[in-house]
């Protein structure tokens, strides 16, 4: 009897465990990658990623098994201004034709505080693989206007563009590229 009643709690347990990490869907319409980059050393010129898509697997309970794979279309690229975003989908810079995402895909989460994770991950761009940390507030978590559970995250990070490959007009364009990323994302 004391077998089967173990056997029972050890079940219980690792069912509760496998239960505990849900699984959410990015949301393309209220998610965002947003970038900045100087422009001939003087300005700063914005864009945006639209419809980012993805997984998240989070755990309130046990932050530290949070996963997180991105996607995003780089034909999706929105600067305001169609001549811009063609120049930049062209060979000079993303090459939309030969690498048409850009990634992100996590491999390690550590929790910082009641907010906050630090999540690691593969950022692909142009075909150029480079391990990068992401400080990673979570927004909060809610409900959908039909009640489907919904988490949020949000980072800033810099990045080189000539480090993943993208070395045309750099006296033009700067090398430094500050992004924003914001994520809601909602329970499959």
């Amino acid at each position: 009897m004391k077998l089967v009643i173990s056997l029972v709690a050890l079940v219980v347990l690792f069912t509760s465990t496998l239960v505990s990490a849900e699984t959410y869907a990015v949301d393309p319409v209220h998610s965002f990658v947003a970038f900045r980059i100087k422009h001939l050393n003087t300005s700063y010129t914005y864009g945006r990623f639209n419809s980012p898509e993805g997984t998240i697997n989070y755990d309130a309970a046990n932050p530290e098994k949070t996963t997180l794979e991105v996607t995003v279309k780089v034909a999706n690229v929105d600067t305001n201004n169609a001549a811009r975003d063609n120049h930049l989908k062209s060979p000079t810079f993303f090459n939309v034709k030969e690498f048409p995402t850009i990634t992100f895909k996590s491999n390690a989460a550590q929790k910082k505080d009641d907010t906050h994770l630090e999540i690691t991950g593969d950022l692909t761009l142009l075909g150029v693989t480079k391990s990068i940390t992401l400080n990673v507030e979570i927004t909060g978590t809610g409900k959908d206007m039909k009640g489907n559970p919904l988490v949020g995250f949000e980072t800033t990070l810099a990045i080189k563009r000539s480090d993943y490959g993208m070395k045309e007009m750099l006296d033009a364009v700067g090398d430094d590229v500050s992004l924003a990323i914001s994520i809601e994302a909602g329970k499959k």
